[in-house]
């Protein structure tokens, strides 16, 4: 009873309530509280228990035996308004079942009742006889003698919203209406109504009637009867008026095609632009822009440019009213001008656009910091606009001053609005980003900052529209426009990809951390497979396995299972298949092994069904044992699709495997509500169908789906061995070039040390018999080295003869011979055993000059030694 004093009190008698922004609960605050509510408590007022009395129960009830039409007209009649606005909404479903009746005996009775109606009744009507229009429940003959008056009497409802309503039906039946209807009933009593003597609602409706009728008749007749009422009407004494009339120039121009435009329409669109009311000049401005396609050359460049040039000057000092409507049509304004600009106005309207584009962010000329500060909050909002409008406009500003001048003319701006304080304006940037990129094509690389800067946003809006908005077909142009590595010249940019995700799990909106985590399923056609392990797939198990919302976990799940696919690697593969197993399907908490069947749906989805089988068609069943009742009913919802995956007879086991969790379900379930679901599963199971392995007509897209899935998942894993068969290729050939350079080296060194000792004997024969052999053997101990370095077919130690050398030097030689051969075939024998042969790294004509080369050093050594020998 206190509660409700306190709330009768608060409905009859407004007391002063005080909020205070940090509550203060001492003993003296507390007790002051107190009295306040004992205060209201003294008033008191019976509260009313039922929402209606039994009388008024009474008036609304209707007899439940009449029909759906004797009970349409009965409360038309004598019900009430609620009654009668349920009717009328209820109009369509009637025509639809009796259409005749409806006729002869709902609608008089609903054009009585609209005369005194209540604007809701009138709102429903309009919608009501629009329905019945778009439905087509009668032929537009019945339609229109049927409806259209009634549409017409409403047209000048007091009420402005009443009349739009009608209006907008009005218009849209205009639309189906035969012409001769039209000219009868529309357009000949509009002559009276747009004259100066009718009301102003009257005057605007027929207006807006004007600019719908123009093509639905012929140029001539409008030229005849519609022109003289839209040249009156744009004179008219209300501004108003010549608003509404200004904007419907453009729908009349198309009606009456380019000669009359120009000698008609643009002579009153000039005399517009002039006009007193802001609004006037506004809706001509636009109208021109609109209609710069219709105008030719001399037009544009001695009528229209001379306007937009008085708009822009005036913008900024006299007239600010048409600042944000002037940076909107900005872009569309200078591409369709673009021809007549001299180089001093393209660089002119360049400017402007600068201007408009840090609008509000700096000091203007003529303003000081003081009057800076006396901003009103609406012209702060109007710069935001029309900084915004300059985002909405860069594409068009990038065709304008020709993309391969972007980076000197426009890359200071593009910065800018990317930085912008204010959110609307870099939301607007983040959703041109795709277009930019596309026009920039090879010269992307200049905006690789503000893709990470973008990423990195402090508003989640931002960074959620930036993804909903930048497809994969952007970052992959933006990352394949780099050179081969396209990763290291944007460093910054998985780092800002995990921040994103990060801030937006830690927020409150985890609707936008859904649909990021769903945008983070493109990443494996971005960054490799290696990246995106590291960084994010184990981030995606984690929020499967903590966050407390299901849309995320399931949307963490299903990327994590399109990481799964694309993964190169098998042992990283396997890994994370383990983890899935061991972390969610025997994971301690229900509601882990619940994300483990929703984890199961995604691979059977992405992936073959072979792969599924494989991997995870045990521990699925495994799940029959289940303690909780929510895990075996979900599991049980599940079991047609695993047996899906099913191919006979390959899969005969696991069939069987299948069949006995069933029998044990049956057998063994205790709770009720799984046991029904079990039986009912039975029943769906029987019915299936289970496919073979050779393709069969009505499995025939689904196999080869599964095939492809099949072949993709075998290319991976080809495509990885054979990568990693050329690491080890090309460690190997660089082991085999290091030895062979190092071969190579010593061979230079010891001949070059041989020729040396050679040249160094001295003349006198006095020398000892035991100097000159030293000096040949080793002579021959170098010529030996050289020659077995280079290829095994010469380390026989027969292809180097030596006839006149003493027993010393055979010996030493053959020694030597053997410790090279058995060295180099050593060498040559791990090379194989690591990857293909050392030799295919060395052409055959090159090593044919090098054995040739040193076949001459032989022979000349050979000369030296005979020459010696005879001395």
């Amino acid at each position: 009873s206190g509660r409700a004093s306190v709330a009768k009190g608060f409905s009859c008698y407004m007391h002063p309530i005080i909020f205070f922004s940090k509550m203060d609960f001492s003993q003296s605050n507390l007790f002051g509280y107190i009295e306040d509510l004992q205060e209201l408590t003294i008033i008191e007022r019976p509260v009313r228990r039922s929402l209606k009395t039994p009388e008024e129960i009474e008036r609304l009830t209707v007899d439940e035996e009449l029909s759906d039409i004797e009970r349409a007209v009965y409360l038309l009649s004598s019900g009430q308004d609620i009654q009668g606005t349920s009717v009328v909404a209820n109009l369509p479903v009637l025509m639809r079942q009796n259409p005749a009746e409806t006729l002869r005996r709902v609608l008089p009775k609903i054009r009585e009742v609209l005369h005194v109606a209540g604007v809701e009744m009138q709102l429903t009507a309009a919608v009501s006889f629009l329905t019945v229009l778009q439905e087509e429940s009668v032929s537009i003959h019945t339609y229109s003698h049927s409806f259209l008056h009634i549409i017409l009497q409403h047209l000048e409802h007091r009420d402005a919203g009443v009349s739009n309503a009608w209006l907008e039906t009005l218009l849209a039946v205009i639309e189906a209406l035969p012409k001769e209807t039209i000219r009868h009933e529309i357009l000949n009593p509009l002559v009276s109504k747009a004259q100066l003597s009718q009301t102003l609602q009257s005057r605007l409706v027929s207006c807006k009637i004007m600019g719908k009728l123009a093509n639905k008749f012929e140029a001539h007749i409008i030229k005849r009867e519609v022109l003289p009422l839209v040249k009156s009407l744009c004179q008219d004494v209300e501004y108003e008026v010549r608003t509404c009339m200004c904007r419907q120039l453009e729908h009349i121009a198309q009606g009456i095609g380019t000669e009359l435009t120009k000698t008609v329409v643009l002579p009153e669109l000039v005399e517009l632009a002039r006009d007193e009311g802001s609004s006037v000049r506004l809706a001509a401005f636009e109208t021109l822009v609109n209609l710069l396609d219709m105008f030719d050359a001399d037009d544009r460049s001695q009528t229209v440019l001379p306007l937009v040039k008085s708009f822009c000057e005036k913008s900024f000092k006299a007239d600010e009213s048409i600042l944000v409507s002037l940076s909107f049509h900005l872009g569309k304004l200078c591409n369709g001008l673009y021809g007549i600009f001299t180089p001093e106005q393209h660089l002119r309207f360049l400017e402007f656009y600068k201007k408009l584009s840090t609008l509000g962010l700096q000091q203007e000329n003529g303003h000081n910091d003081n009057q800076l500060q006396l901003q009103t909050l609406e012209q702060e909002k109007k710069y935001i606009s029309v900084r915004k409008n300059c985002a909405y406009n860069f594409p068009a500003m990038i065709v304008f001053v020709d993309p391969k001048n972007f980076h000197l003319e426009l890359y200071s701006i593009f910065f800018c609005l990317c930085h912008d304080p204010e959110v609307p304006v870099r939301y607007t940037m983040a959703i041109n980003f795709y277009e930019v990129a596309k026009l920039l094509n090879s010269g992307v690389y200049t905006i690789h900052k503000e893709l990470v800067t973008l990423l990195q946003d402090e508003s989640l809006e931002v960074i959620y529209f930036y993804w909903n908005f930048l497809l994969l077909v952007t970052l992959r142009q933006i990352i394949l426009m780099f050179n081969n590595s396209a990763l290291l010249s944007i460093p910054d940019l998985i780092p800002a990809l995990t921040t994103a995700e990060q801030r937006a799990a830690t927020s409150l909106k985890w609707r936008t951390h859904e649909k990021l985590l769903q945008k983070y399923a493109c990443l494996p056609h971005i960054i490799s497979s290696d990246q995106i392990y590291y960084r994010f797939l184990h981030r995606m198990l984690t929020i499967v396995l903590t966050n407390n919302v299901l849309p995320v976990q399931k949307a963490a799940a299903r990327t994590l299972c399109v990481y799964l696919r694309y993964n190169r690697k098998q042992e990283q593969r396997h890994e994370v298949i383990q983890k899935l197993i061991e972390q969610l399907g025997q994971g301690k908490s229900y509601w882990n092994r619940l994300r483990f069947l929703d984890t199961c749906e995604f691979i059977m989805e992405l992936f073959s069904k072979s792969f599924f089988c494989k991997y995870f068609f045990l521990p699925v069943l495994e799940l029959t044992h289940d303690p909780v009742a929510n895990v075996r009913m979900k599991l049980c919802y599940l079991l047609p699709k695993v047996k899906s995956t099913l191919k006979i007879p390959t899969d005969k086991h696991l069939l069987q495997q299948l069949e006995l969790c069933i029998r044990k379900l049956l057998c063994q379930e205790k709770d009720k509500d799984v046991l029904t679901i079990v039986k009912r599963t039975v029943l769906e199971l029987d019915r299936m169908e289970i496919s073979v392995d050779a393709f069969q007509k009505r499995f025939y897209e689904n196999d080869l789906l599964d095939q492809e899935k099949e072949k993709e998942q075998l290319l991976l894993e080809m495509e990885q061995l054979e990568k990693e068969k050329q690491q080890n290729e090309g460690r190997s050939t660089n082991v085999n070039d290091k030895m062979f350079e190092k071969k190579r080296r010593d061979s230079k060194t010891s001949s070059v040390l041989a020729k040396s000792i050679t040249l160094s004997v001295p003349g006198s024969s006095s020398g000892t018999s035991a100097g000159k052999d030293d000096k040949k053997s080793k002579l021959v101990r170098s010529q030996s080295f050289s020659t077995q370095a280079l290829h095994p077919k010469y380390s026989n130690i027969d292809k180097c003869p030596n006839k006149s050398s003493a027993t010393g030097y055979t010996s030493s030689v053959s020694g030597m011979g053997k410790s090279c051969m058995f060295f180099f075939s050593d060498d040559s024998f791990r090379t194989h055993s690591t990857g293909n042969s050392g030799n295919a790294a060395f052409p055959s004509s090159s090593s044919r000059n090098l054995f040739n080369s040193a076949d001459q050093k032989n022979n000349g050594n050979k000369e030296s030694q005979s020459r010696k020998m005879s001395m």
